[in-house]
């Protein structure tokens, strides 16, 4: 693929300047990106060229794809951009092997990878804050998983794109990706899919302050993931668990607490101490995440000795991880704890999330 490769080698020669442009890129919105989504969701065109002749067998193709699971397991529990470069790498690997003429269920394979690598330097580009890059290889990612045939995987690139769109406050685009995403895969994704996809649709309901609708699409999402059965799901799905949906719940009921404190602060902070107790430290990213949702749920009932607590253990996890994300949230919660100076628990905490932030 011939994106493949030039995405790839531009990547792999950007200097320092050309990252810093690529992190003020912004990400394409609206229409042109959703307009856009339908040419990459069509069958690449079949172009006839002089290629040769592919040496891999299926057992090299599975050791591409542990290679790309090993990476995205990685980048689920650190984030941050640190093997970046070795992912985009084996991406730019991937994409030789393609240039040449492989047998039809070796390619099949092959794109598959693609999709799996492409997904991963999207989601560690998309947490650098790097979005112009991260939609490039969801793009990229799409598109192989179609050439691959996994139109799972499909969906869960799509629901990325979704969460980017979000974070960048942008929750119709998001809904309407979502609504792409479940249209397509209506019965080809799994239940954890499913439940996935539902929480993003979720997602953008809370941040349009839609509280019924936030709440029917969570019960959906609890509903198909109670019909999860161990061992039957892709790999890539298999982190979205119970604890999952509840962080992932916690943190969208707390976007619904920051506008309206009284109906939704305390069922937020009990959801997420429900992510906490499933999932400790080894979560990583998510762990540090869910500590910084509970610190500020605490501030928003009142409870500032308790919101100092969880803040303490938040910056205490955010140093473990080297994920902007993380950081991003922090900055968030740091306004919380200004203006409080005759609390000297609360100025240690502040001083905690500066000097972290300024590293």
């Amino acid at each position: 693929m011939n994106l493949a490769s030039d995405l790839t080698r531009s990547d792999l020669v950007m200097d320092r300047r050309a990252a810093t442009r690529a992190l003020a890129g912004a990400a394409v919105t609206g229409a042109a990106l959703l307009d856009s989504l339908e040419g990459w969701l069509q069958a690449a065109p079949v172009t006839e060229r002089i290629r040769r002749r592919g040496r891999l067998g299926q057992r090299e193709v599975e050791q591409l794809e542990a290679t790309a699971r090993a990476f995205r397991a990685w980048d689920h529990k650190f984030g941050g951009g640190l093997r970046r470069k070795a992912v985009v790498g084996q991406l730019n690997e991937v994409a030789g092997h393609l240039e040449e003429h492989q047998v039809p269920h070796i390619e099949e394979g092959l794109f598959r990878v693609m999709a799996y690598l492409g997904g991963t330097a999207a989601t560690i580009a998309w947490d650098s804050g790097m979005q112009k890059q991260a939609q490039s290889y969801y793009q990229l990612a799409l598109r192989a998983a179609h050439a691959g045939g996994d139109h799972a995987f499909g969906a869960n690139v799509i629901a990325g794109m979704a969460r980017q769109m979000l974070y960048r406050d942008r929750p119709q685009d998001a809904l309407e990706l979502v609504h792409l995403a479940q249209k397509r895969t209506r019965q080809a994704v799994s239940p954890r899919v499913h439940a996935m996809l539902h929480t993003r649709e979720a997602w953008a309901y809370a941040a349009m302050g839609r509280g019924p609708a936030f709440q029917r699409a969570t019960g959906e999402a609890a509903d198909a993931l109670a019909e999860a059965q161990p061992g039957e799901e892709p790999y890539w799905i298999a982190y979205f668990d119970e604890a999952e949906l509840a962080g992932v719940t916690g943190g969208r009921l707390l976007d619904l607490a920051r506008k309206d404190p009284r109906q939704y602060a305390e069922n937020a902070a009990n959801t997420i101490r429900q992510a906490l107790a499933s999932r400790g430290p080894e979560a990583g990213r998510s762990h540090a995440l869910d500590l910084i949702g509970l610190a500020e749920c605490s501030f928003l009932l009142g409870d500032v000795t308790t919101a100092v607590d969880h803040t303490r253990q938040a910056v205490g996890a955010a140093e473990r991880t080297q994920s902007i994300r993380v950081r991003t949230q922090l900055t968030q919660l740091y306004p919380y704890t200004v203006g409080k100076a005759s609390s000297r628990a609360v100025s240690e905490a502040r001083t905690m999330i500066r000097d972290l932030l300024s590293n």
